[in-house]
């Protein structure tokens, strides 16, 4: 029987992914690798999805491990289970922009390095799939291509820095025959269709910043200009549907696929989506990037006033695009697309609106 393993759960993108994957792959087992912290949680997850998706139904395994580790930190018995996988999915990371840098080293870098070791000891294995993120791009000015990695870029912050040696070890690894598949998705928002998130970052620190400031009108700042910079977004439901449909093809094999939206929002498009369904008139105020984080970094308490952190201010002046030729081109004649930001804006609004209990911090 063959035997999928999955790191990440019960992430934001793994606990999507999971029942899809099953779905295609009818007669398949799962395993998945849940730090000892997130096990009730898991548990609870594969509870809510064998009474959504009745073909899960006692076809998911749950072991304790940690990436941290070597051979993930799993005992005796899940490692000897290991020799019936055929198909690991990588997902777990620390997606957090503030992250500190021996945090990020050790989950983004050496978790992905021993990912990579133990797929070296599965004899069935045929495919590892590897979720990185469209930000190995760093601060690479132009168009960022889906073939390429090493441009030379700058980074803004760790998380960028570790997840573009976490994807240059994986492609080494394919350079020395591995088979695997690389997907980098943008910005990961809400569920297009229900608004679903496990919290609010990214363009939600925009949402948040508006409704913080009291009355109709509000003050943006433009650190970049709004109608040329472009934001990375991309909702749940296609990263998990294109991976889930481009992970069973045979072209895939080798290739790596930039999950986003290939007509991206400008952030003037993306603030006055938020604004208008908050009833917020906007005023952009020129502000310069450098001094703004400062400001924002520096000044105790003021992150917190503003509910938008500095790392995310960078983000809006932005200088990158990113190529989604492979994945447009592999997914054409298929149902999966991406929806355009303002099909769906309003969900997102809408979830973040009835969702207060939700707040901004990833799975640790």
């Amino acid at each position: 029987m063959d035997t999928l393993l999955l790191t990440g759960f019960p992430g934001f993108l793994g606990s999507a992914l999971l029942p899809r994957l099953l779905a295609r792959r009818l007669g398949s087992q799962a395993v998945c690798v849940v730090q000892p912290q997130h096990l009730a949680t898991a548990r609870e997850r594969i509870a809510e999805l064998e009474r959504d998706h009745p073909h899960v139904l006692e076809r998911v395994e749950l072991v304790t491990g940690d990436i941290t580790s070597p051979d993930l930190g799993l005992d005796a018995t899940a490692r000897a289970s290991l020799e019936a996988v055929t198909e690991v999915w990588h997902l777990a990371a620390v997606y957090d922009l503030a992250v500190p840098p021996e945090i990020a080293h050790r989950v983004n870098v050496d978790g992905t390095a021993h990912v990579l070791d133990l797929c070296g000891t599965m004899p069935s294995l045929t495919r590892l799939q590897y979720v990185s993120t469209c930000y190995v791009s760093g601060r690479y000015v132009g168009e960022f291509g889906e073939d390429v990695l090493a441009e030379g870029q700058p980074f803004r912050n760790h998380y960028e820095s570790t997840k573009y040696d976490a994807e240059q070890l994986v492609r080494d690894a394919m350079a020395g025959g591995l088979p695997a598949t690389i997907y980098r998705p943008g910005i990961v928002v809400g569920d297009s269709t229900t608004g679903e998130t496990l919290k609010f970052d990214g363009p939600y620190f925009i949402a948040g910043f508006l409704k913080r400031q009291p009355g109709p009108v509000v003050v943006v700042p433009k650190v970049g200009d709004p109608d040329v910079v472009r934001v990375c977004l991309v909702p749940r439901d296609f990263v998990v549907d294109a991976m889930d449909v481009l992970s069973v093809l045979d072209i895939s094999v080798g290739r790596t696929y930039a999950l986003t939206d290939p007509h991206p929002p400008t952030v003037r498009e993306v603030v006055d989506a938020f604004s208008t369904r908050l009833g917020k008139r906007v005023v952009w105020v020129p502000l310069p990037l450098a001094p703004t984080h400062a400001l924002i970094d520096r000044v105790p308490g003021m992150e917190r006033l503003l509910g938008l952190p500095a790392e995310a201010v960078d983000y809006f002046a932005s200088p990158t695009t990113y190529s989604t030729s492979n994945t447009t081109t592999d997914l054409k004649g298929t149902e999966v697309r991406c929806p355009p930001f303002d099909e769906y804006a309003d969900r997102l609004v809408d979830f973040m609106r009835g969702h207060g209990e939700i707040g901004s911090k990833a799975m640790v």
